[in-house]
């Protein structure tokens, strides 16, 4: 196992372990990654005995800053590019209202009994007498060969004592394309309301985690099938289900909403415009009816999903800033370019969306690009075909007039100066006139046609020019 320490680092902390007469080790992560063949910047260091106390001497071996987290019993240092940590080795015990455990010092094998996942409870030693030896008590290396989550102990009594742990669990599943031991995942479903003990924050950067893996519907299926997603995300598991009447049914909105997760996570990283898929079709449950002789229908689910975003960023403490915003623009407008495909494709119905899509035009398109999901090939290759069409035009048209980030070329000031005005609806009113003249492209977009407009709106309206600055 010596080739994997080929960092001159862990022959420095090595050297230093054996003058202060320490037992120390790699463990965790960077173990775990060796084996993925995972490039990893983090590094947990274990002391057994006092982890700070050797952090500080590796600071001053290194010449680096140390910083000192006692209330958590740990350390951490930077050197190049990595970040290491050091820790005491210790055992916990926990109490059952809080996943903050009670800490002692502990052995080797203390340490490990506490880890997560058996393929987090790894280490390699440090220690000169047997550097590079692989101690792995509980089969993490098994378990990475044949791609399984499971705990050290009882998962029962792992994810009770840390609910945290059972997202954790299905977050390294979807990262990593692993599945969860079966008796792991009795034991969230068992232990699934004990999630509401951990803080939301926690929960939504597992959750964030998850939406970024590879293929993020493997980890939602196993939030919904153990009964989690239900407990932190309700308005998600309530996508879920069909109802048929008159034997006419729709389609599962959950499942549906998945797959276009995956269709997007194909073309872009992007964790917003991942959340917009997932809030898609958020309100569907909120505006499903059905009519007679028609089958179901969800109209206004945009709207209604669009003002649902808001709650529920505030809901899961996502980010209540542009970020939010932009998820509700795309929520909002996530049916235009499908409608704008299936009809003729006018000038002023493509210059009205890139303005009111503005920068995220572009993200808009690959969302409607994702929500594409039936299994009908000749519908796929007609929807695609009409896309294609609407994004020909959508160049054509913002090349020519310059409506994406859309400003007036007349502004409130230049009506008030040119009717000598104060501001009013007056002032609104042809502002509005100027813009839709511009959007129905009735004029260009440009300063001399829209003062002129101006004027005229002006007289129509009873009003008396002043004077006009060109």
């Amino acid at each position: 196992m010596k080739e994997y320490l080929h960092n001159p680092i862990f022959k420095k902390l090595s050297e230093l372990a054996e003058d202060t007469n320490d037992q120390i080790y790699v463990i965790g992560g960077f173990v775990r990654d060796i084996f993925l063949q995972r490039p990893s910047k983090d590094i947990d260091i274990l002391i057994i005995g006092n982890g700070i106390k050797f952090a500080e001497a590796a600071g001053k071996l290194l010449h680096t800053k140390v910083a000192v987290f006692k209330n958590f019993g740990t350390a951490m240092l930077r050197h190049g590019d990595l970040e290491i940590e050091f820790v005491g080795a210790r055992k916990e015990s926990y109490r059952t209202e809080s996943r903050k455990p009670i800490v002692e010092d502990g052995t080797l094998d203390d340490d490990q009994k506490r880890r997560d996942f058996t393929i987090n409870a790894m280490a390699l030693s440090l220690n000169q007498s047997d550097f590079g030896t692989l101690l792995d008590p509980f089969g993490g290396i098994n378990d990475l060969e044949n791609r399984l989550i499971r705990t050290p102990l009882n998962p029962e009594i792992t994810f009770s004592d840390d609910p945290l742990r059972m997202l954790r669990a299905i977050r390294f599943a979807s990262q990593l394309g692993f599945s969860i031991d079966e008796t792991a995942l009795q034991a969230i479903r068992l232990n699934r309301e004990r999630i509401k003990i951990v803080s939301m924050e926690r929960v939504t950067d597992e959750l964030n985690k998850i939406i970024l893996s590879p293929k993020p519907s493997e980890g939602f299926k196993q939030l919904f099938n153990t009964g989690l997603l239900r407990e932190i995300f309700p308005q998600m598991a309530d996508l879920h289900g069909v109802d048929v009447i008159d034997g006419k049914a729709h389609k599962d909105n959950f499942y549906h909403t998945l797959q276009v997760l995956d269709n997007l996570a194909e073309n872009t990283d992007d964790l917003w415009l991942r959340w917009a898929a997932i809030l898609h079709d958020i309100a569907k449950p909120a505006t499903k009816r059905f009519e007679p002789g028609h089958g179901w229908t969800f109209h206004g689910h945009e709207d209604r999903g669009a003002r649902m975003v808001p709650k529920i960023f505030a809901q899961l403490k996502l980010p209540l800033n542009e970020k939010m915003k932009i998820v509700q623009k795309l929520v909002q407008l996530h049916l235009r370019p499908i409608v704008l495909a299936q009809d003729v494709v006018t000038d002023s119905a493509v210059r009205r969306l890139l303005f009111e899509a503005g920068e995220e035009i572009d993200s808009l398109m690959l969302l409607c690009n994702a929500d594409v999901t039936t299994k009908n090939e000749y519908k796929v290759k007609k929807y695609r075909r009409n896309f294609e069409l609407v994004q020909k035009r959508l160049k054509e048209v913002e090349e020519s007039d310059q409506i994406r980030n859309w400003q007036p070329p007349v502004s409130g000031e230049d009506i008030m100066l040119a009717f000598n005005l104060r501001a009013g609806k007056e002032v609104g009113i042809i502002k509005n006139q100027i813009r839709e003249a511009i959007l129905e492209g009735e004029i260009k977009n440009s300063r001399e046609e829209a003062l002129v407009f101006m004027l005229e709106k002006g007289k129509e309206i009873g009003l008396v020019p002043v004077e006009i600055n060109s």
